[in-house]
């Protein structure tokens, strides 16, 4: 019985490298690099993406939602990239809602993932170094769970699956997510409302500087290195012993 979960285990993990490996051969069969990146692709993609959602806003917000979710499971994507995403199309207020509620179900579905199939390999990996997590979370899991979400220091698709060792519940992790990544995603998704507003301004490609000191740019950058040294006192006295 034990050895066939194991090779169930097995194919699953294999026919999701494999999944990932077609989509994003796929992807860049279709756009390369330098088209992704040029000003002119980003412009005249700008002026596509809104004529989309002013015709149909529900429809066009619940598919990025899916492709949130996607990208944080199964293809691990990390979260500035969406959420500068979701503030370029949506704008910061819309874009943090569909953005965090994407992001938490999706780490949610990855938790789950490594519950059942990476659970033994990430005690085996990382119990010893964050022994005095489980203390805490055995203290007060949602509480602890949140603080976790919020401070960050740990790469995000790690600290989706670590949890699995110290057996927290799937409605904890999924509510501690969706409220302890705001903050940090709100300034991400204000960054991408930013930018898009400056190009909505600039019909050939600004200045770095005229980019850096515009108001809807630095002030997100501001609030998000205020952010960060805050996360870093933080984690100093939660993560040791």
């Amino acid at each position: 019985m034990m050895e066939k979960a194991k090779k169930t285990k097995i194919i699953i993990g294999l026919s999701y490298l494999v999944l990932l490996t077609i989509f994003v051969l796929l992807f860049f069969s279709k756009f390369s690099i330098q088209e992704i990146t040029s000003y002119d692709f980003i412009k005249e993609n700008r002026l596509y993406f809104l004529k989309l959602k002013n015709s149909n806003l529900f429809l066009i917000s619940i598919i990025f939602l899916i492709f949130t979710i996607l990208w944080v499971f199964p293809f691990l994507g990390f979260g500035s990239p969406i959420a500068l995403l979701g503030g370029f199309i949506f704008g910061k207020w819309l874009g943090t809602i569909i953005v965090v509620i994407g992001m938490s179900v999706g780490a949610t579905f990855l938790y789950i993932f490594g519950n059942y199939f990476l659970k033994d390999l990430i005690r085996d990996k990382f119990l010893n170094r964050y022994q005095n997590l489980e203390r805490k979370f055995k203290k007060s899991e949602f509480y602890y769970l949140l603080i976790y979400r919020f401070i960050g220091g740990i790469p995000w698709q790690l600290s989706c699956i670590l949890p699995t060792i110290f057996d927290v519940r799937v409605k904890n992790f999924f509510f501690a997510s969706l409220i302890g990544i705001i903050p940090q995603i709100f300034l991400a998704v204000s960054l991408g409302s930013g930018l898009e507003k400056v190009i909505e301004q600039n019909s050939q490609v600004p200045k770095i500087i005229d980019i850096i000191f515009s108001p809807e740019i630095y002030i997100p950058i501001l609030a998000f290195f205020s952010l960060v040294l805050i996360t870093i006192f933080l984690r100093k006295s939660f993560y040791k012993n």
